[in-house]
């Protein structure tokens, strides 16, 4: 299927690789909107789409649009993400990968280390677990850069992400950000950071350095909690203490990411 390129503010080329099309779903977990992604070298005449999000015609029309789809990709299970992996797979005939087999289409799940050569270039599987226990990103090659990494939930456009206890676990999440990390370090100058939410990132070594930083306060802030209320206090009582200034509308993302520590924790006394 190949459809008119459709041209508006909402598709912008973010890498000699990249092309970021956002979603209409702004919220206050999806942000400004879902990051899609069309990657392809400039030559080819096929295309891989990253997280076609959710189901709305006109955003996988303009996905579509972008030329012969040779695979769909997936960075984790959450619906704003996932929600018509299947649907456009099946309008654009193209098998769909992700960690999870359930969210497969005609295709064998993507494994750690993986290297996918599609649309002209060659993709690494790097596994990030901890945001959700499926959680992948994506590897591209530096082409006139230093190369860029598809991070889907694990490391966000602004802000942070959560912990989504008991599907995503704090310990795992950490050594994601290590490796991320190092891949940041090893590459020689500045990777970029494209976040399934939000701004492309520049920097991803310094970016997941205040990840880490990051967690590792809040982990503090937890283990003071617990030290004023008692060591068996509940997550509601925590959340109360820690995440005071937090919205209503993201309330239950605060829990899940208290669970997440109290668990992480408990774990290690």
């Amino acid at each position: 299927m190949h459809l008119p390129r459709l041209r508006g503010p909402d598709s912008e080329a973010v890498s000699p690789l990249a092309t970021l099309v956002r979603a209409p779903n702004p919220g206050p977990m999806t942000l400004d909107g879902t990051n899609s992604y069309v990657l392809r070298r400039p030559e080819s005449a096929g295309v891989v789409v990253v997280d076609p999000g959710p189901s709305i015609a006109e955003h996988l029309e303009h996905l579509a649009s972008f030329g012969t789809v040779e695979l769909v990709l997936l960075t984790h299970h959450h619906p704003d993400h996932s929600e018509s992996l299947h649907e456009f797979a099946r309008l654009v005939g193209a098998p769909a990968r992700a960690i999870d087999a359930k969210y497969c289409l005609d295709a064998e799940p993507i494994t750690d280390g993986e290297r996918l050569q599609v649309a002209g270039i060659e993709l690494e599987v790097i596994a990030t677990p901890g945001h959700t226990a499926d959680s992948v990103s994506f590897l591209l090659p530096a082409d006139g850069d230093w190369g860029s990494v598809l991070t889907g939930d694990t490391i966000l456009g602004h802000g942070t992400t959560i912990i989504s206890d008991p599907d995503g676990a704090l310990g795992p999440y950490l050594e994601s950000l290590r490796r991320l990390r190092t891949i940041g370090q090893r590459a020689g100058g500045p990777v970029a950071v494209l976040p399934g939410h939000g701004p492309v990132r520049r920097d991803l070594a310094s970016i997941a350095d205040d990840y880490l930083a990051h967690r590792a306060e809040r982990l503090d802030q937890i283990r003071d909690a617990l030290l004023k209320l008692g060591a068996e206090a509940s997550v509601a009582q925590v959340t109360d203490l820690v995440y005071s200034d937090t919205d209503a509308a993201v309330r239950p993302a605060a829990e899940a990411s208290v669970r997440a520590q109290l668990v992480y924790l408990r774990g290690r006394a």
